[in-house]
């Protein structure tokens, strides 16, 4: 089945014209996104065009309070697993474009994605990202075979990763339905850029990825596979940023309307430099986001879309993410490494000649936060948030409408803070260095205070004394 294009080019670009709010007009619209009921296309189309920097510090203000009232301090923490950087695409932005002679090519076998999955469990992960470059090699089945070796990995303290979400090229139902089976958590796939006159210019043609239609209706054959947890996004850089935020909201509405539940997660990574890409040199990016727009993009989502998880990578860099997670940002990958191997340091890319800009060979970009997970989390307690690796969603089964049905009323705030405080003592536990599970044992105690229902206190309170005492594994 061919699905029918859901994007008016015209029309998203026709309402970035002279649209900027009155002072009322934006009033209204923050007022409005308080509400915490999300935003429509003018009210986003409004906010994109506000340049004043007085007016933008209301939209961070505004996110800030959004991102507490349904977040609170939780931030979840996963981290990529690149089973390969084998590619049949020739993405002009891409470190693992076809052409690119200068990277070091590896598809991981079986053992060795074993390998790169027990060096994140001896971190503290507990949620794993599988990603690759599209290749005949890793299609379908070997993921299915991926799936199953990360799963089934065990450390010496007995932890597994306890959730997979995969970031693939899109696919066939059959082959969404073949993932499913595999226990996967959200399948993530990004549109890159939803202009389909610019898309062809950065995706050539004689690719599988230069068919801009394919790419857009991905994710209505992932529902059609049975996958109802589904991860939208757009690399910014390649277009004007505002076209893109107004795209991906019809996209979310597209979903939300077609299937019952919109996106679960959105992802934004800026094109950063990667090896033997000069596209991707920050003089030859076409449309450069600077700080200010950035964090003025990832407010203004946070406020339209405030049920949808928002993720950041280590593309960028440590003071961005700190500043990121107060507007925002519900979800970080920490300590990554994105060429396939990189986790395991008696691994081929050792060998390597070092890249200059990534400090590895095989990366697909450069990583702005080199900080451990060790340190990430020291970051997060120093601010008073809780790290989460929770997965009790996904095995309890409060996914896709059903995670909204709860999630909107605000009656899914009794599950997550727990879950992520009882996966937070495991880490500390488990893990944590010593200065780090001191400071993290203290915030646990604080946070235990906040309850204000003395029957869930408690609960929390034996849930954490059974952590310390050696249990694991428990959530609501």
């Amino acid at each position: 089945m061919r699905h029918q294009n859901f994007i008016d080019r015209d029309k998203l670009y026709g309402m970035l014209d002279n649209n900027a709010p009155s002072e009322s007009q934006l009033n209204d619209i923050l007022n409005k996104a308080r509400k915490l009921k999300g935003l429509n296309l003018d009210d986003v189309a409004k906010l994109l065009c506000v340049e004043d920097e007085a007016d933008i510090q209301k939209i961070l203000d505004t996110a800030e309070y959004c991102k507490d009232e349904i977040y609170g301090r939780r931030l979840v923490l996963f981290a990529p697993i690149y089973t390969g950087n084998a590619c049949v695409n020739n993405c002009v932005y891409c470190g693992f474009r076809r052409d690119n002679k200068a990277l070091k090519r590896k598809i991981l076998t079986l053992d060795e994605i074993e390998t790169e999955t027990l060096h994140l469990l001896r971190m503290g992960h507990k949620r794993a990202l599988l990603i690759c470059g599209e290749s005949p090699r890793n299609d379908a089945n070997y993921m299915v075979e991926a799936i199953r070796r990360c799963y089934a990995a065990k450390d010496e303290k007995g932890s597994t990763i306890r959730r997979i979400n995969v970031e693939l090229a899109p696919m066939s139902v059959e082959d969404y339905a073949k993932l499913k089976a595999e226990r996967i958590g959200t399948y993530v796939c990004f549109q890159e850029t939803y202009d389909p006159v610019e898309y062809a210019k950065f995706h050539p043609a004689g690719t599988p990825k230069s068919d801009y239609l394919y790419r857009l209706t991905c994710m209505d054959r992932a529902q059609e596979g049975g996958i109802n947890d589904v991860g939208i996004g757009v690399l910014f850089g390649l277009v004007d940023y505002r076209f893109e935020i107004l795209a991906l909201m019809e996209h979310a509405r597209h979903l939300e309307e077609d299937y019952g539940c919109g996106p679960h997660t959105v992802s934004f990574p800026r094109i950063e430099p990667a090896e033997g890409t000069p596209f991707s040199l920050p003089e030859n990016i076409p449309h450069p986001v600077s700080d200010k727009d950035f964090m003025k993009i990832i407010a203004i989502i946070r406020i339209a879309m405030p049920y949808t998880g928002i993720i950041i990578s280590t593309r960028e860099r440590p003071e961005m993410r700190d500043k990121l997670v107060k507007y925002g940002v519900s979800q970080i990958s920490a300590a990554s490494e994105t060429n396939p191997g990189g986790y395991d340091e008696e691994g081929d890319n050792t060998a390597a000649k070092p890249y200059e800009k990534t400090g590895t060979t095989g990366a697909q970009f450069t990583l702005g936060d080199h900080r451990s997970l060790d340190e990430v989390i020291s970051m997060m307690i120093d601010g008073g948030y809780i790290p989460s690796f929770c997965t009790g969603c996904y095995r309890k089964g409060r996914v896709g409408a059903d995670f909204m049905d709860l999630a909107k009323p605000g009656l899914i705030k009794e599950f997550c803070k727990p879950n992520a405080m009882f996966t937070f003592r495991e880490y500390l536990e488990d893990y944590a260095s010593p200065a780090t599970k001191e400071k993290g044992l203290r915030l646990l105690k604080q946070l235990t205070e906040t309850f204000s229902k003395e029957d869930l206190k408690k609960r929390v309170e034996g849930n954490l004394c059974k952590i310390g005492e050696g249990e694991r594994d428990l959530y609501f």
